[in-house]
């Protein structure tokens, strides 16, 4: 028989395209859902931050997340974590150029998302370990913890646990801090996707029952943990119920306004400093009038005056009439400047109704691009807004005032993000928290709403009453547990008066510090290695195998 023309033979089996499975998409479809899902995951994320009160869509966000990465190489990984970045710091941070245009605020956001696309290249190493988002929360937190140290001092606004502020995962900041909390939230999202997985696949066995188990575990047991965690751990040792506060104390937060909105909102800083006087005299006639509580002590926002009291007489007076009108003395915000006439400190003057100002708390961290910028010169290329940065100093000191013979803790403004800061003033004595901040360059934004939000878990993290004192809003008193006792609207004069606790005890939290965010570090770094390590070995075991070249990502 003539065999026929290999032109015209039937294809052998190997040469036939391969068939779908029964009710299996195409693959493409599975790539655009991945390549959907980062983004997405990372909008649900903002969309978990204040204002709104959506907590629980943050471990939505991160199973979207966990589910895109999920069998992926680490250069796609680094892609997706970069879309998820981006859906998260770009609707996040638009305050960021309000007013000086969108290049500050974009760069910015990508910079933060470079720092989850790092983060989501490591998470796709380790997503093939056991217990694979264990490994993957613990990486998480390895990258907030990067975040909020480099450059320039780290931004740590970003952080997950931010999002928590109205969900049941804050209350495990009073044992973990934050990086507790945001290991909870994010190992719960991934948990969530593993669940979803294991559950489409029905895998049979003791294999698949094993995997429905672990993927279970991790959706729900962080969920679990923290409604089941006890309101405050506090005590010497570690007592489960709340020791009752020493005494209770009348504070005052005063918002006097701002003239105008705007960057050069300070241009009329002596009708900033006449807002607050004016403020805090009609409470002092409220109080004589019985409309209003006799306060212990008096808050004032962060650059209530900018006008240096110290060298200006008229400041100087001002600030004291008010004071010894009031009765008690006052926190100011103020702008010194320094013997070389050039440089300044952003300070927190505590000023006595008699004696006028007799302590001061200079802000230890100051803002870069803000209130210095680092290579000037350069930045000076790129706007013009860049001559506007200050000369400020960062102080050192405790971070931990006496008023009325209560100490205060102070963070200054965006102080308040940074963990190693507010530790260290509850670790000083501080029986409250002070937060005197200038949101008016950042208009109606979110801004003020998001900082809100952290000065409520660090509430709760310390166990610690804390007074928002803002110059244009929101100013806020908030309770021990979180809970807002009173606040303010935008840009309108306030003076909030509240009776809070006092304590003396610490949390959990504040004993162990950063230690928990260094063993979640650690947990992340020594997955990542064992994970890099076993893929090395599999790869020498397979000397024969070609090089994949391809750029395909492994399937699922």
């Amino acid at each position: 028989m003539t065999p026929l023309p290999a032109s015209v033979r039937p294809p052998t089996e190997p040469d036939r395209p391969a068939a779908l499975g029964p009710g299996r998409p195409p693959a493409w479809v599975g790539a655009a859902a991945r390549w959907l899902a980062a983004p997405l995951g990372g909008v649900l994320l903002y969309a978990a931050c204040a204002p709104r009160t959506l907590w629980w869509l943050a471990p939505l966000g991160f199973a979207l997340l966990g589910a895109a990465l999920r069998g992926r190489r680490p250069r796609t990984g680094f892609a997706l974590g970069l879309l998820f970045g981006l859906g998260f710091f770009v609707p996040l941070l638009p305050w960021i150029g309000i007013y000086v245009g969108p290049l500050p605020w974009l760069v910015l956001a990508l910079l933060e998302a470079l720092f989850l696309a790092a983060g989501a290249a490591a998470i796709a190493v380790v997503g093939r370990l056991p217990v694979a988002p264990v490994w993957a929360a613990a990486v998480w937190v390895a990258t907030e913890a990067a975040a909020a140290r480099v450059p320039f001092g780290g931004f740590p606004w970003g952080k997950v646990a931010y999002s928590q502020a109205d969900g049941p995962f804050a209350r495990l900041a009073a044992i973990g801090g934050t990086p507790l909390v945001s290991f909870a939230v994010v190992l719960t999202g991934f948990g969530l996707a593993a669940l979803v997985r294991v559950l489409a696949r029905r895998p049979a066995g003791e294999a698949g029952r094993r995997s429905a188990l672990v993927a279970t575990g991790c959706a729900v047991l962080p969920l679990l943990a923290a409604v089941a965690a006890p309101a405050g751990l506090t005590g010497a040792a570690g007592s489960a119920t709340p020791t009752p506060s020493d005494r209770t104390v009348t504070v005052a937060a005063i918002q006097g306004s701002v003239p105008r909105l705007g960057l050069d909102f300070n241009a009329q800083r002596r009708a900033v400093l006449d807002n607050h006087v004016k403020r805090t005299l009609r409470l002092a006639e409220d109080v004589r009038a019985g409309r209003a509580a006799r306060p212990d002590l008096v808050i004032w926002p962060e650059n209530s005056s900018d006008i240096d009291p110290l060298r200006n007489a008229d400041a100087y007076r001002e600030i004291s009439v008010a004071a010894h009108e009031v009765g008690r003395p006052i926190l100011v915000g103020a702008v010194l400047v320094q013997p070389d006439g050039k440089h300044t400190t952003n300070s927190a003057l505590v000023w006595d109704p008699v004696a006028g100002p007799v302590q001061r708390n200079d802000k230890r961290r100051v803002q870069p691009f803000g209130e210095y910028l680092p290579w000037r010169g350069f930045f000076r290329l790129f706007s013009e807004y860049a001559d506007r940065a200050g000369f400020f100093e960062p102080g050192v000191g405790p971070g931990v005032v006496t008023l009325n013979q209560v100490p205060v803790g102070v963070a200054i403004c965006w102080e308040i993000a940074f963990d190693d800061l507010v530790n260290d003033s509850v670790r000083n004595g501080a029986q409250l928290l002070a937060v005197p901040t200038n949101n008016a360059t950042f208009g109606r934004s979110e801004m003020t709403f998001q900082q809100l939000a952290m000065s409520r878990l660090r509430a709760v993290e310390h166990d610690r009453s804390v007074l928002v004192a803002a110059t244009s809003g929101v100013s806020a008193i908030i309770a021990p547990d979180g809970g807002v006792q009173a606040r303010s609207a935008l840009f309108a004069p306030a003076a909030l008066v509240e009776r809070v606790p006092l304590r003396t005890t610490t949390t959990l939290a504040t004993r162990l510090g950063a230690i928990p965010e260094w063993l979640l570090v650690a947990f992340g770094v020594a997955a990542l290695a064992a994970a890099v390590a076993g893929r090395g070995r599999r790869a020498a075991s397979r000397p024969g195998r070609q090089p994949e070249t391809s750029g395909e990502d492994e399937d699922d």
